[in-house]
């Protein structure tokens, strides 16, 4: 099984060195397009922004399909992003071989520090942020698949949202208001959510404190 699964990898990679034309091709059947562009992207085919320039397109097209458009985008990037999990879980180690070791360590600490949050904040960030190895570390090391697929679905539900409502909002000139600010737009995204974590752990923190506090004094 896991032979035929790098054997797919090795296939898709060959395709991907005409990813312009597959990709413009995929678009062309609107939501079920925008679906195998996320799950393509999600693996191992390299499509950066295709899938959020369908997603922008189809809903400047038909702003009242927004959110269908986005279920479509956010199931293809989760199953994508679980068939990789899952290939990087039974191949190991053998899955981070393309990664420098410096890079390995320093995503495996944020995962085991930083738990679903890290891959959370990981789904918001746009390219070229290397989502995949986030993916590939959770499934060689074998983080929660539960807790795993709740982070990408969260992630990438805010992510497409924001993408979606732009392109209603500002129409054809989302897509150049996107490059120019969407760094710092999810880096912001990023920053609120692990401010809003740590102040929630923090408070819970303290009230176990004060409750341990009240035991012991016995009022």
């Amino acid at each position: 099984m896991l032979i035929f699964f790098f054997s797919i990898k090795s296939f898709l990679h060959k395709m991907s060195a005409h990813v312009e034309t597959v990709g413009k091709f995929i678009a062309t059947f609107g939501a079920p397009g925008l679906f195998v562009l996320c799950l393509l992207d999600s693996t191992f085919v390299p499509l950066p922004s295709s899938a959020d320039a369908l997603l922008m397109l189809l809903s400047v097209a038909n702003p009242n399909r927004m959110l269908f458009y986005v279920l479509f985008a956010v199931l293809g990037s989760t199953v994508g992003c679980l068939i990789l999990y899952s290939i990087s879980r039974r191949a190991g180690s053998r899955a981070l071989s393309k990664f420098s070791a410096a890079k390995q360590k320093r995503v495996k600490d944020w995962i085991d520090k930083y738990d679903m949050l890290s891959v959370l904040v990981a789904c918001l960030m746009p390219p070229p942020f290397p989502l995949k190895l986030f993916v590939v570390t959770a499934g060689v090391f074998r983080f929660s698949v539960t807790r795993f697929t709740i982070a990408i679905v969260l992630g990438r539900i805010v992510r497409f949202l924001l993408l979606g409502y732009f392109a209603i909002r500002y129409g054809q000139q989302a897509v150049e208001m996107l490059k120019r600010y969407y760094p710092w737009i999810g880096l912001g995204l990023a920053v609120l959510i692990i401010v809003f974590f740590v102040t929630r752990n923090l408070l819970k923190g303290k009230a176990k404190a004060a409750e341990e506090v009240r035991l012991e004094t016995g009022d």
